[in-house]
């Protein structure tokens, strides 16, 4: 999960004053640009960081940094405008933002107190995890509650698209599932390392159902009500691993119902005034992105020539 700590100062990136540069990696005809502007990314982003507690190094790191519990709308609101960014920023942006994240992640280190063994938030295994997961999820949610399938040249090419994203974390490219099959593989292969602790327990918990207090009622009702939702795009085993099993009949009710309210928050007026008292720091991005559909250069680079420009301009 990404420091909140970012948010916090005037290193973060992203400037919603700035036009948009260029079309970053993907451009506006990409899978990528249409799934992770969805609102169904919400239901998908909640159940991606409930699935990350499942490696245990990442639930021993979020464990020890406390910060979903001080700070749960500041933490989640920091990772999803991560994913945001490098799915729909332009370039520059999305590698300045990657390096700060890189930058703040190589102090996340400690023990795993199960095993005894040293956990780094930059690890390339747990950062394959958090990526695999965060996109196969988003894409679920958009399966499941939102337009249906892609096509599957769309989905070849959303796949293929995260594999680029990758680039931007710690994680080797030729371990970076590229199809529908090679992340069913993907899941196979880490499942016998994936289980839970108590600690583990307790935050997928509280990131399905975020406690109130002062601020955070939003978020409270926010998460209580895509819980079931992104609790229904589960397996079962994981469902009954986490211990946060629903019933088969819930399962059949939050479809239509989940259905219902994204067609209700499609609008890109409708998705910020939902993102405003959870998410601050994501709806400025969606907003920027809505306002800016056109960019100065209608490019699309990678990751490599991106870093070249940002080290050629000092």
């Amino acid at each position: 999960m990404t420091d909140s700590r970012m948010m916090a100062t005037r290193t973060w990136p992203f400037d919603p004053t700035l036009p948009r540069r260029d079309n970053g990696f993907f451009g506006p005809d990409s899978p990528t640009w249409k799934v992770w502007t969805h609102p169904t990314a919400l239901i998908g982003f909640q159940r991606a960081v409930t699935l990350e507690h499942f490696d245990p190094m990442l639930a021993a790191a979020v464990a020890d940094a406390d910060g979903i519990y001080t700070d749960p709308r500041g933490r989640l609101d920091g990772t999803l405008s991560y994913f945001l960014v490098v799915a729909v920023g332009d370039s520059r942006t999305a590698v300045e933002t990657s390096e700060l994240l890189m930058r703040v992640h190589a102090r996340v280190t400690g023990i795993e107190p199960v095993s005894g063994k040293r956990y780094a938030a930059n690890n390339p295994d747990s950062q394959l995890w958090i990526h695999v997961t965060g996109w196969h999820s988003v894409l679920k949610a958009y399966d499941m509650f939102g337009p249906g399938p892609l096509t599957p040249e769309d989905e070849d090419r959303y796949w293929a698209d995260c594999v680029v994203a990758a680039e931007l974390q710690t994680c080797a490219k030729s371990d970076v599932p590229a199809s529908r099959a090679a992340v069913r593989e993907y899941f196979a292969e880490v499942r016998p390392r994936l289980c839970t602790s108590e600690r583990a327990q307790r935050g997928m918990h509280y990131l399905l159902r975020t406690e109130g207090g002062a601020g955070r009622w939003p978020l409270w009702a926010s998460s209580r009500l895509i819980a079931p939702a992104a609790i229904a795009t589960l397996p079962k085993w994981m469902r009954v691993l986490g211990d946060f099993d629903q019933p088969a009949a819930l399962d059949r009710a939050v479809v239509p119902a989940a259905r219902a309210a994204v067609r209700a928050t499609r609008s890109p007026a409708a998705m910020q005034a939902v993102l405003r008292g959870t998410l601050p720091v994501t709806r400025s991005v969606l907003k920027w992105h809505f306002a800016n559909p056109v960019a100065e250069s209608p490019e699309t680079v990678t990751p490599a020539e991106a870093r070249d420009r940002l080290r050629q301009a000092g």
